[in-house]
């Protein structure tokens, strides 16, 4: 399935895709789309309508993140060695885990607002791991079973906040809009192998990143068993896996980063794409 949300902020509605790509009103079935709809037995719910017996939405507007409820933001950096290596560091004996805050999160195609002073903001795109039953623990062979599904994560980065400034990385990662999410939470027995998707990125129409998540340094498995370690992981908790070579940071001779009036497009196999204009700062676009 292909579940999704539409509407305003706070006004949002439960939809899915169907088999022809028509967007199919859920709110006759349920409230919203929410961490309880992404356990096994929500989904196995949602499984048993028949996409046809639910209303066509002609004009669904604002896309909005695919699910509600979601309390963890987590994030794997320096997950592809090909990035790695374009970043000037050594790839990673161990997952690098950080956390974008839950206001970082927003929809495929809202706006991405800079932060007052930004000069480096840069962009990735990233598999999003989303969960679908409380995992702590979990051995890799049985990982995948908490996996509800998969969605296309635009991990944007503020370069200079995140290296330069101290502290964390999660100065440069947080930043309001940083976080676009969707268009669809695609369940996972849709995806199939998640280590055997495709993925681009490109800026005004420049074809910056080409990759797939099979050249992943720790595949999926492998890091929600090992954050697993660190803290419970509940339905609706989202894990952005890390991102292939091409951003801005890496380009040579001289980097590029994102300013007012650039747009973005990307996409994951199987999992849709995202497009956003990037906008200088304007909490209106932030909050409206």
């Amino acid at each position: 399935m292909k579940l999704m949300r539409y509407g305003a902020r706070g006004a949002e509605k439960p939809a899915l895709l169907d088999a022809r790509g028509r967007v199919r009103d859920l709110a006759g079935v349920l409230a919203d789309i929410g961490a309880h709809t992404l356990t096994p037995k929500g989904l196995e719910r949602l499984r048993a309508i028949d996409p046809a017996t639910l209303p066509v939405v002609e004009q669904p507007g604002r896309i909005a993140p695919p699910w509600s409820g979601c309390e963890k933001f987590l994030c794997i950096g320096l997950n592809y060695a090909d990035h790695a290596a374009e970043a000037g560091l050594p790839a990673p004996r161990e997952p690098i885990l950080f956390m974008k805050p839950i206001s970082a999160r927003t929809g495929p195609n809202d706006a991405v607002v800079l932060p007052q002073g930004s000069t480096r903001s840069d962009w990735e795109v990233e598999l999003g791991v989303v969960i679908g039953s409380k995992a702590r623990y979990v051995p890799e062979a049985e990982a995948l079973r908490h996996v509800a599904g998969y969605c296309v994560v635009n991990d944007v980065s503020e370069r200079e906040y995140q290296l330069e400034r101290g502290g964390t990385w999660d100065k440069g990662k947080g930043c309001d809009t940083f976080g676009p999410v969707g268009p669809w939470l695609v369940t996972a027995d849709e995806v199939g192998d998640p280590q055997d998707l495709a993925m681009f990125l490109e800026v005004n129409g420049r074809r910056f990143q080409s990759g797939s998540t099979k050249t992943m340094i720790f595949g999926v498995a492998q890091l929600v068993s090992y954050v697993s370690r660190f803290m419970t992981l509940y339905p609706g908790d989202l894990i952005s896996t890390g991102t292939p070579p091409g951003v801005g940071m890496g380009v040579k001779p001289q980097p590029v980063y994102l300013k007012p009036g650039d747009t973005m497009r990307l996409g994951i196999e199987k999992l849709g794409e995202q497009h956003q204009r990037v906008h200088a700062w304007d909490p209106a676009l932030i909050d409206g």
